[in-house]
């Protein structure tokens, strides 16, 4: 912060604590405070407009009309400053009635003024006011100026709730818990049903004093913060790569960079000099982040944002002295977990027996929390707004990620409907158990291949509870994704061997890794070009290839891991037969390297390939001679076919898995494998739903590799399905596809009784 917007801050931050040490009543000091600014920044008009009742009413002005206090009123959203409170942003604007959200109120007086700035007065994450200024002069206001504001505002906050200011609105939804039951809706991540205490992942910290009494004294708090967050920092980027506690491994070098960054550690200290508590300062400078991140349109580079933000929180509670998540203090109970976001490996340091469901107030289909609650089988609902203010800690929470629903502090009502559908739906899982030991046979009986998808060692259980036939698609990268630093060979070889011994005699097909684009490692830095489409990026395959050296580690590692056994490899994305073919030299020359070492090698070596790229059902006739086994990757396959981001939510739903184009598009890879004679499978999330598993039996699909929950309920349907009968229906549909495809499978499957629960 400049000097100027120092020296503004510090006097205006004195006046204030002159204002907060008085005896007069509220109004009088907000009145006092507006004055005091007004003074200090030399404008014309400063004025404070609080929630009451949910709409912002001016509580004290300078410069405009005294006949406007208490009067003027704006509903959230209404206005600029309805604006600057709906949206917790800054507006700072030369000539105001420019403004698409201006609104005109007559009785203020403020024709007069041309230009305006604004910033939220904010507690507890949530606007419960707005400070304004406005001049005749047509100008823009300078930086300075703003951060001048947004300090004084942080203050304001502390001045508000000591006067009992704040808007029973506003105390009411963190309060909620006493007014009955409250239903938040969000994004299906991980379907299931969960039911446990509220546990906050980061002790909540409300800062309660905000002006320092001794400067010197907040500035060695806060080096001394950094100095202890640099040395937590430093261990955990030291700690072995997979499976070691610690906290959001897979972007520590990230938080390393920005640990050691000077001029974040300046500008919170420029805030301390401008009169902030240590607390107070960190947080005006989280606030500034914050605002930032909203403006930010390149998801690569808000993601860097979001590392600064977790950083300052891990700062903010080393200075206040709360440390610790809620995972390293441990679960007591049946827990739902609440936070603004996750990284899979601090989801990881939870006692799965306890942690019974995960609400995120952000979180995304392809974030690599999701992915890795799918495989741990956690209920996960994101993009829940507001869940932190509106669920307090402890709070009785029902999560029905199904229904895109979580009931908080619900009633005797809600409490005997979900435990009612919980018993139905524990009585399908007793009877999905049952088959463990029995053949997914068709009635015709045709034998379908049911396998797991899998990424971690612990998911390897799963073979035994479920009684799958193997794994059909174990996703390396996810080594990766938890590791702080490159996982080195011999680790990498350590896991695959484990692996492949807890299997035992079943099948294990490793997918090369699949990193870049949205799966960005933070300590492999790749030259994207800045890429807009991250999915459709330098990725996977394309990445391997690039980066030779990482590949053949990991070939080795395969290699070397499977001494004496079957191996099974797969590449991914795979767009056209030359880079199958590269991969495949790549993996030949490393067995070449170590038979020349006279090393123990795989028995066999089986090499598939992933379609997901649509461009690689037109060169199958030149591919297929040369694989062993096919794989399909419905997820990325669907939104290239559709170019329909299903991260995107609102195309999230829009394009079925049962669209006539896919089923066709599908038909057509599955007859062309099969004359070839190579074995066609699906490995993604299709397989795992009944209705879509019974269209890709029809299609001639035999081999399905799903998520471990969905292997009981797969097993079912095939086991009540003709797939005879089935066969030409199918075609039939597909020659002349209804409107309601999904609809019409429906019916087939009701009328033929086959097991869609």
């Amino acid at each position: 912060m400049p000097e100027t917007s120092v020296s503004s801050a510090r006097e205006i931050l004195t006046g204030l604590h002159d204002v907060m040490a008085s005896r007069s009543g509220a109004q009088a000091k907000l009145n006092r405070v507006v004055r005091i600014i007004a003074e200090a920044m030399s404008s014309e008009v400063c004025s404070i407009y609080l929630l009451r009742d949910g709409v912002l009413e001016l509580f004290a002005t300078v410069g405009l009309n005294q006949s406007a206090v208490h009067v003027t009123r704006l509903a959230m959203g209404e206005g600029l400053v309805g604006t600057i409170a709906d949206q917790a942003a800054v507006l700072n604007l030369d000539e105001a009635t420019r403004h698409p959200e201006f609104a005109y109120r007559p009785e203020t007086g403020e024709e007069l003024y041309h230009s305006f700035a604004g910033v939220p007065i904010v507690r507890r994450e949530r606007a419960i006011g707005v400070l304004a200024v406005q001049h005749a002069e047509s100008r823009a206001y300078d930086d300075v100026e703003i951060e001048a504001l947004q300090t004084v505002a942080m203050v304001l906050s502390e001045l508000i709730a000591g006067a009992g200011l704040v808007d029973k609105a506003v105390e009411a939804v963190g309060a909620a818990r006493d007014a009955g039951s409250l239903r938040l809706a969000g994004l299906r991540l991980v379907t299931g049903m969960g039911r446990g205490a509220a546990v906050y992942h980061q002790p909540r910290i409300l800062i309660e004093h905000t002006v320092a009494e001794d400067i010197e004294a907040e500035r060695h708090r806060v080096y001394s913060a950094f100095r202890k967050m640099r040395e937590q920092i430093d261990t955990m980027t030291n700690m072995a790569e997979f499976g070691t506690a610690g906290e959001h491994q897979e972007i520590l070098e990230t938080y390393k960079m920005f640990a050691y960054d000077e001029g974040w550690s300046r500008r919170i200290n420029e805030a301390i000099d401008s009169g902030l508590t240590a607390e107070a300062a960190i947080e005006r400078v989280q606030q500034r982040t914050r605002m930032r991140m909203r403006e930010i349109d390149d998801p690569l580079l808000a993601e860097r944002m979001h590392d600064l933000d977790d950083l300052a929180n891990r700062l903010l509670r080393i200075v206040s002295g709360r440390l610790g998540t809620a995972a390293q203090m441990g679960l007591q109970s049946d827990t739902i977990l609440i936070a603004r976001n996750l990284g899979p490996a601090e989801l990881l340091e939870y006692d799965r027996r306890r942690l019974k469901g995960v609400i995120l107030e952000e979180g995304s289909l392809t974030a690599h929390v999701t992915i890795v609650a799918r495989a741990m089988g956690i209920p996960m609902l994101g993009r829940v707004r507001d869940v932190r203010q509106a669920v307090g800690e402890g709070d009785d929470i029902l999560l029905d990620v199904g229904e895109s629903a979580a009931f908080v502090r619900p009633g005797p009502t809600i409490h005997e409907a979900f435990a009612a559908k919980l018993v139905v739906t524990q009585k399908r899982r007793a009877e999905f158990a049952a088959l463990r030991d029995v053949p997914p046979v068709t009635l015709d009986g045709e034998r379908i291949t049911v396998m797991v998808n899998a990424g971690l060692r612990d998911d390897v259980s799963a073979l035994d509870v479920t009684g799958a036939d193997g794994i059909g698609l174990f996703r390396t990268e996810f080594q990766f994704l938890v590791s702080a630093t490159l996982p080195r060979r011999e680790a990498q070889q350590r896991l695959y061997r484990s692996v492949l011994d807890a299997a035992g005699d079943r099948p294990v097909i490793f997918r090369t890794i699949d990193i870049g684009g949205d799966k960005a490692l933070p300590y492999l830095r790749v030259d994207n070009g800045g890429e807009e489409n991250p999915a459709m990026g330098w990725r996977a395959l394309r990445l391997a290839l690039d980066r030779r050296a990482l590949m053949k580690a990991q070939a080795r590692a395969l290699l070397e891991a499977a001494a004496g056994r079957e191996l099974n490899i797969m590449f991914p994305m795979v767009s056209e037969p030359w880079e199958y073919e590269e991969a495949r030299a790549l993996v030949e020359g490393q067995r070449a390297w170590l038979a020349g070492k006279k090393k123990l090698l795989p028995s066999n070596i089986r090499y598939g390939a992933m379609l997901e790229v649509p461009a690689l059902a037109e060169m199958l006739d030149l591919l297929l001679p040369r694989l062993d086994f096919l794989s399909i990757g419905t997820n990325d396959l669907t939104q290239f076919l559709f170019a329909a981001d299903r991260a995107h939510p609102r195309l999230a739903e829009r394009y079925d898995w049962l669209s006539p184009a896919i089923l066709r598009f599908l038909r057509r890879v599955a007859r062309e494998a099969d004359a070839h004679g190579v074995p066609v499978g699906v490995c993604g999330e299709m397989g795992g739903r009944t209705l879509e598993a019974m269209a890709l039996i029809g299609l001639g699909i035999r081999r399905l590799s799903i998520t471990p929950v969905a292997v009981g309920p797969v097993k079912a349907m095939i086991r009540s399905l003709d797939r005879a009968a089935l066969a030409p229906a199918m075609a039939a549909l597909l020659e002349r596809p209804p409107a309601d495809m999904r609809g019409a499978l429906s019916a087939w499957a009701e009328e033929n009784g086959v097991s869609i629960g």
